[in-house]
């Protein structure tokens, strides 16, 4: 297969492993930094040039967009998928996953645990949005925030009510979420190929940290996921429309909690918790589905 993999950091360990792997099972890959690709939108005729060449010939795109560049990312991913080239991620799954609000509203109309949240922009009567997730302590959140920045613990109605106000002063809609006490600053992400969790690690924060990403401090080990825990990312993966992604789940007394389905999941930190090959796994799932315009879109929002 001739790959076209979208990364503006050619020495990330997660593109190097996909590189290499790839090119070790015999398929030619080209990196190609996302913004950098410019797109001829004419009828009949989708273009995408790249340092004054016209890319062409690609059998499979795999999509490995920063948040901070999803609005032009799933642009130039949407026109690889209008000239036929299968996508590993479908540009409107990623725009799915990358909004936090949107995501919540899809997951919770599939009957997917989520902790119970509430979304505002400039509501009248803040103690009552504090009292829908089930009051202090609860977890605040904008929806731009990536890898735990832009998440905060309110501990007190008092906190609750002063970060709330804060962030709507600035004209910024927040997420507020009920604090699930009993996963004591863990979670789990469980990682998704296909139809399948190939790998799943616990993150735990750092000693009084209560996020687990591993770019906040946190540690990461091998974990089993349960039947409920694998069922649950695996609904959440085909909600999205994602074939891979990272799915980070809460443990609470009711059962597993999705918190967030990633589209662009590290390979980093499961590879080396679990020993497993996941990239392996990725390009694999790639040689059994890329077939010319076999996305489920046609390049269409």
């Amino acid at each position: 297969m001739k790959i076209a993999l979208l990364s503006r950091n050619t020495k990330l360990y997660s593109t190097k492993r996909l590189v290499d792997t790839a090119r070790s099972r015999g398929h030619e890959v080209h990196v190609l930094d996302v913004l950098r690709c410019y797109m001829g939108i004419t009828s009949h005729n989708p273009e995408i040039h790249y340092k004054g060449k016209i890319m062409s010939g690609f059998d499979a795109v795999i999509p490995r967009i920063g948040a901070s560049v999803t609005f032009y990312g799933t642009a130039v991913l949407r026109q690889f998928e209008m000239m036929g080239v299968y996508p590993l991620n479908e540009s409107v799954a990623i725009s799915r996953a990358r909004d936090k609000l949107r995501a919540c509203q899809l997951l919770a109309r599939k009957g997917i645990g989520l902790p119970i949240t509430g979304f505002a922009n400039k509501p009248d009567d803040i103690e009552d949005l504090i009292k829908m997730v089930g009051g202090a302590p609860l977890v605040i959140k904008i929806l731009s925030g990536t890898q735990g920045v832009g998440v905060v613990l309110a501990e007190t109605q008092q906190a609750a009510e002063s970060v709330i106000e804060s962030f709507l002063d600035l004209k910024v809609s927040v997420l507020v979420q009920e604090y699930i006490r009993e996963a004591k600053g863990a979670d789990i992400r469980c990682f998704v190929v296909g139809e399948k969790v190939v790998a799943a690690m616990k993150r735990q924060g750092k000693e009084g940290e209560f996020r687990s990403n591993l770019h906040q401090g946190g540690t990461a080990t091998l974990v089993t996921a349960t039947r409920e825990e694998r069922a649950a990312a695996v609904r959440a993966a085909n909600t999205m429309g994602l074939n891979v992604c990272g799915v980070d789940i809460l443990r609470s007394n009711r059962g597993p909690l999705v918190i967030e389905v990633n589209s662009s999941p590290g390979l980093e930190g499961i590879e080396t918790a679990t020993g497993k090959d996941v990239a392996g796994t990725i390009i694999e799932f790639l040689e059994k589905n890329a077939r010319v315009g076999n996305t489920r879109t046609k390049g269409g929002r």
